[in-house]
């Protein structure tokens, strides 16, 4: 007989040389020794584990701290309170990344770097030019459109960067990426809308070229300070969903626009960048400020959600809310006649009966006006309309973002345990 060239009998058969009995007793002490091993290596579930993470330290950062008991929320050694309406988003940036605000020069250095790198290639040019005339959502423009971003690599890195020896790949990343966004936000809008875009302008800056570009028209001086302080107030806030995806991604290994990509599918979800929107149509439906506790309380006797108020983190009143409605309080005081004007005394009178009316409604648990109350009077009043409110979020987190991929990418692989509860194999 001719040695067979299979050394193993095919699945499924029996080996000749064993009897039936003798395969029943290997096969059931098989099963017992598999058993045994699924017993051992399945850890029975833990009742610790966190639902949401919640209390989970998962990170040290020198970027962002959220103090929710306190309602204080620092920025790399600053009050946003002592930020917001004072420096420029790009000078945050600085912050994030070189834990130093910038000197004149350095900020008009970065300045024209940023100018020098808004226009986008052709392949992201067509990605989203097609996702914007299909109708696609704004926030799912912007995700297309960084997923095809060149990462490391293509431009090179800016010589004052070279200079001074501060991280120049790293951060020619970062401005190939972040500014692009804006023009990515605008060029999307417009498409959908069959209007052409404006070219860039390297006259202005992140916010100024941002308006400039979506309206097609000069923005005042009182709407780029409106506008940069709202991307500062909300550039980085602790380990949010959409911060905490781009620490994970980028502490593969991946690079930025990678990072980024996730972080604009983490903020897509309505639980996490979708509430400034409803606040417009909650103010539209009550119209007048003497309507509005009899429709406040209507929706709290329906257990509906008041949208603009509460906080998963902050159980005081959130700082960027009042940083927010000053922002408003200027661009009312430089156009009086402007809808931020009108706007603002509904939004006023709203809050304060909403505070009045959870207080009463939930005494034993303090709800306070969050950020995306005064967001969305804010946006509104610069002419921004809310399906781009998202995408906007996103321009300002991307500053937040992008520090903490660095942060992240000069760590370890993030991989936490899970706690199993499904059924074990003798049950």
């Amino acid at each position: 007989m001719r040695p067979s060239s299979r050394p193993y009998p095919p699945v499924g058969s029996t080996n000749p040389a064993t009897s039936p009995r003798s395969s029943d007793a290997q096969a059931t002490r098989a099963s017992s020794a598999r058993a045994v091993v699924h017993r051992s290596a399945q850890p029975k579930p833990d009742p610790a584990a966190a639902q949401g993470l919640d209390g989970v330290v998962a990170a040290h950062t020198r970027l962002s701290s959220v103090d929710g008991e306190a309602g204080r929320l620092i920025i790399a050694g600053y009050a946003i309170e002592d930020l917001a309406g004072t420096v420029s988003w790009e000078a945050l940036l600085h912050l994030l990344w070189f834990d130093a605000l910038p000197s004149k020069e350095q900020l008009r250095d970065m300045r024209s770097e940023f100018a020098a790198r808004r226009s986008i290639d052709r392949v992201t040019s067509a990605a989203l030019h097609a996702a914007a005339v299909a109708d696609r959502r704004p926030i799912d423009c912007l995700r297309i459109a960084i997923a095809t971003m060149n990462g490391r690599g293509g431009d090179p890195p800016p010589a004052s960067m070279i200079a001074q020896d501060k991280d120049a790949e790293g951060w020619n990343e970062a401005i190939g990426v972040l500014a692009r966004i804006p023009v990515c936000v605008a060029s999307a809008a417009r498409w959908a809308k069959g209007s052409d875009v404006p070219e860039t302008r390297t006259d202005l800056g992140h916010a100024g070229n941002l308006l400039w570009q979506l309206h097609g028209v000069d923005p005042s001086a009182a709407a780029i300070h409106a506008l940069d302080s709202y991307l500062v107030t909300t550039a980085d806030h602790g380990l949010n969903a959409s911060t905490f995806t781009a620490r994970v991604i980028a502490a593969t290994g991946a690079d930025l626009p990678s990072a980024l990509t996730g972080a604009v599918g983490a903020l897509s979800g309505w639980r996490h960048g979708g509430a400034p929107g409803p606040v417009l149509a909650m103010l539209a439906a009550i119209e007048r400020p003497e309507r509005a506790e009899e429709w406040l309380r209507a929706r709290l006797a329906a257990r509906e959600r008041l949208m603009g108020f509460g906080h998963r983190v902050y159980r005081v009143r959130d700082p960027r809310a009042d940083v927010l409605r000053a922002a408003v309080e200027r661009l009312r005081d430089a156009t009086p006649d402007g809808p931020a004007a009108e706007r603002l005394r509904l939004a006023t009178a709203v809050e304060e009966t909403a505070l009045r009316v959870l207080a009463e409604h939930r005494p034993e648990r303090p709800i306070r006006t969050n950020v995306e109350f005064y967001t969305a009077v804010l946006l509104d009043g610069l002419g921004i309309p809310p399906a781009l409110f998202t995408p906007i979020f996103a321009v300002a987190r991307s500053a937040g973002w992008a520090a903490h991929a660095r942060e992240a990418a000069a760590g370890r692989l993030i991989r936490p345990r899970s706690a199993y509860v499904g059924r074990q194999p003798d049950d």
